[in-house]
This record gives C-alpha cells, sequence and structure tokens, in this order.
C-alpha cells in the first residue's frame, strides 16, 4: 500500500496529538474526549499507520494501544475516498465481545465529528441481532469490530462486501491464541484483499504469534512498550491465607471499607458465580461477571457497575483487559493469577487516570511461588498484611518453597459455602 504524505493541520491543541499528522476532525474527537497527552505508543504508531507501514506493537493494556490504531485509521478514512463504495474499510479483530464493545464506544467518541459509521459483530446474539449485523456490514459500514467466530460466520455466508478493506487490524493477539482463535484468525484472512495494511498488537510475543505475524505483515515497523508496572496510585496488599480463611476475611475487608466500586477478580467462571451468589447471601450488593452470561445480561451488569447502582463485580479475567472505567476504588484477586502479566492487568483496573485506589491479593500455600514470580516480574515486594484482629494466622510466606496443592474455589468448607465470621474452624476471628 503506498505510502501517505504527513500533512500540517492549522489546529492546535495543546495535548500532544497536533503533530502527529491527525486532521482536524479527529484532533476535535480528540478534544472532545478530554485526552490531554499522546502515550509512547501513541506517539510512535500514528505516524507510522498514516504513511502506510503495517505494524507490530508489543503493549498491554493501559497504554493508550487503542487510540494508536483508531485515530490513524479514522484520519486516514476521514481524508482520503475510498477505493471502493460500500466496501467495509477497516476491520478490527478482538477475542471478546466486551472489548470488541469497548473499542467501538470509544471510536464513536474520536469519530464523533466525522461522517465515519462503525458495528460491534459478536456473538451470543439472537436472529434478530444477527440481521442487523448482517445489514449493518452490507450498508457500508466503514470500520468493523468483531470476534472471529462471529465474523467468520457472515464470512462464509459470502456477502460481506471486502474489495475496499484497507485495514486489518489484530488486537490481543497474544489473549487470541490462548482462547484458539488462531485457526480462525487465519480462515478469515483468507477472505481478505492482500493489498491492505496490517497492524497487529498484542502484549507479549511468543512463537506462534511472531509466525504469524511473519505470515500477514509485510515490512513492518515494530514497536514494543516495555510492561509498565502498577501506577503509583496503587496501594497493594496482599493477606497470606489459608484456603478457608477466604471467604471470612473478604466478608470483614467488604464490611470494613466504604469503598463504593470493588472489582473481585476470580481464575474461573464458575468460582466467579459461587462467590457473587454467597456475597449476596450474606447481604453484600453483588453480581458476577462471565462468559455463560447472556449478551443482554452481561451488558446489563456492566451498566450497573459502570453507574455504581452495583457495588460489587465479581468477574473473571475477560473482564481485567475488557473493562475501561475510571473510578474502582479497590480490586481484590480472589485467587493469584497465574501469569505474571495478568496481575499487573488486573490490578490496572484501578487508580486509572491519576486516581488513588487499592490491590488486595489472596495467597494460599499452592500461589506462593506464583506471587513470588509477580514480584519478581514488578521488581519489589507486596506488603504482607497481618490478618485482621481476631483471625487466627495464615500460613508463613515461602514463595521459593513448592507447596502441596489443595482445593481451588470460594468453599472455605468444600460445599462451596464460606464460614461465618465467628466459625474458628471456617479460619474467621475469635470471640
Amino acid at each position: 500500500m503506498a505510502a501517505r504524505p504527513i500533512v500540517p493541520q492549522t489546529i492546535s491543541p495543546a495535548n500532544g496529538f497536533s503533530d502527529l499528522g491527525l486532521s482536524a476532525p479527529v484532533l476535535e474527537g480528540i478534544l472532545a474526549m478530554g485526552y490531554k497527552n499522546a502515550t509512547p505508543i501513541q506517539q510512535q504508531a500514528i505516524p507510522a499507520v498514516i504513511e502506510g507501514r503495517d505494524l507490530i506493537a508489543c503493549a498491554q493494556t493501559g497504554t493508550g494501544k487503542t487510540a494508536a490504531f483508531l485515530l490513524p485509521i479514522l484520519d486516514i478514512i476521514t481524508s482520503y475516498r475510498p477505493k471502493t463504495e460500500g466496501s467495509i474499510r477497516a476491520m478490527v479483530i478482538v477475542p471478546t465481545r466486551e472489548l470488541a464493545l469497548q473499542i467501538d464506544q470509544q471510536l464513536q467518541g474520536m469519530a464523533y465529528y466525522t461522517p465515519i459509521t462503525s458495528m460491534p459483530i459478536y456473538g451470543g446474539t439472537d436472529g434478530a441481532s444477527f440481521d442487523q449485523q448482517k445489514q449493518a456490514l452490507t450498508g457500508g459500514t466503514e470500520v468493523v469490530i468483531a470476534t472471529p467466530g462471529k465474523l467468520l460466520s457472515h464470512l462464509n455466508l459470502g456477502y460481506v462486501p471486502l474489495a475496499g478493506l484497507e485495514f486489518l487490524v489484530l488486537d490481543e493477539a497474544d489473549r487470541m491464541l490462548d482462547m484458539g482463535f488462531i485457526e480462525d484468525i487465519q480462515r478469515i484472512i483468507g477472505f481478505l484483499p492482500k493489498d491492505r495494511q496490517t497492524l497487529m498488537f498484542s502484549a507479549t510475543m511468543p512463537p506462534a504469534i511472531r509466525a504469524l505475524a511473519k505470515d500477514v505483515l509485510h515490512d513492518p515497523m515494530e514497536i514494543t512498550i516495555a510492561l509498565s508496572k502498577p501506577a503509583e496510585g496503587v496501594t497493594q496488599q496482599a493477606y497470606v491465607v489459608h484456603e478457608k480463611q477466604k471467604g471470612p476475611v473478604i466478608e470483614h475487608l467488604l464490611n470494613h471499607t466504604e469503598a463504593q466500586s470493588i472489582l473481585v477478580f476470580t481464575g474461573r467462571k464458575h468460582t466467579a458465580r459461587d462467590l457473587a451468589r454467597q456475597l449476596k447471601r450474606r447481604g453484600f450488593n453483588a453480581a458476577a461477571m462471565h462468559s455463560d452470561l447472556e449478551q443482554s445480561e452481561r451488558e446489563e451488569v456492566m451498566l450497573a457497575f459502570r453507574n455504581r447502582r452495583l457495588r460489587i463485580l465479581v468477574a473473571t479475567d475477560v473482564v481485567s483487559r475488557g473493562i475501561d472505567i475510571d473510578d474502582i476504588d479497590i480490586v481484590i484477586n480472589w485467587d493469584t493469577p497465574q501469569d505474571p502479566e495478568d496481575y499487573v492487568h488486573r490490578v490496572g483496573r484501578t487508580a486509572r487516570a491519576a486516581r488513588k485506589g487499592t490491590a488486595i491479593t489472596f495467597i494460599t500455600g499452592p500461589e506462593m511461588r506464583g506471587f513470588g514470580r509477580i514480584e519478581k516480574l514488578i521488581g519489589y515486594e507486596v506488603v504482607k498484611m497481618p490478618m485482621p484482629a481476631g483471625f487466627e494466622p495464615g500460613p508463613e510466606y515461602r514463595p521459593d518453597e513448592r507447596q502441596p496443592r489443595g482445593r481451588s474455589g470460594p468453599s472455605s468448607n468444600g460445599r462451596g459455602r464460606p464460614q461465618g465470621r465467628g466459625n474458628r474452624t471456617g479460619g474467621g476471628p475469635r470471640r
């Protein structure tokens, strides 16, 4: 694809974006959304995309990568006439419906002063929604943000107009690899015109992602943004506990905080579901977010949490890279993330936009080595909090020793129910 010249603009907003070659309507959208300064990945990626370069970028959530690919794509679509009228011009492929919706919402804000239209395409919808997606795909929508499976369903039916496609973006490529979508992505690419600009973003670069990049990118520019540490505004704490103590300790913490927006992460969807139910039975305003919910249910839960009608959201890692809420007060890791980078993603959901926040992690014996790897990644030890007054001591923290694996999940007594606060056998406080 031919390189495009960077044309100086007359508008000069004091937000660090005016020197990146973006058109006036796009800059107006940036101002309206309150963006103040271009992040390092935006400073490097935006000019490269405008110049027509393929791109492979290693950058985690929270570095501003979404704007790094949306802004130049919007600029080019706004500034240059399409090759083929009525064709999709940009396709963004993402691993989850939450991320598709989030990117579409950001695009709508950035494109407010442009005529560009967009549509999120994802599964878990009924026949009417499928027909709506089909109508958008065939009706001249410029930008499509899609999950692989549902997009492939539409492509296989043969009506998706792709002759004028200019951009393919693969966002969170490593997560799509983990979720088994690589074959779907390869089939999708088989439908697309070869004369296109391809942008790949990934938090990590395992060999399979490198191999995919070699197949689909042409002479790409490489950008690597180092994994950032948790923001300075995050107060990180950890409780070293026996499995049976988790229920009483989290109940104690929730009863002794005035925080109104609390995000609890679990490693499994059944754990999220069971823990949310248990917290509700104990009188807490809590709900679960996991992949078994219908899309309408997920949107309803997320809207309630965003508007602070829901105090506690218990969620799997599907949310850690897909949620975009700036005022979460506390993040609680019910279990220690197996991947150290997932810890950074989870903790990064609080203390956003220069705010303060708290991140609390429960560490059981089998999770000590994993938490030790997290501390090596972030470069310092997380404060280990003493057990609340009246609670029995937890195990000694020994991250260098292998511990036997026990039961996992919210159960404190083997039956899926946290023990009462006054029950010593449940690890609760002594009376």
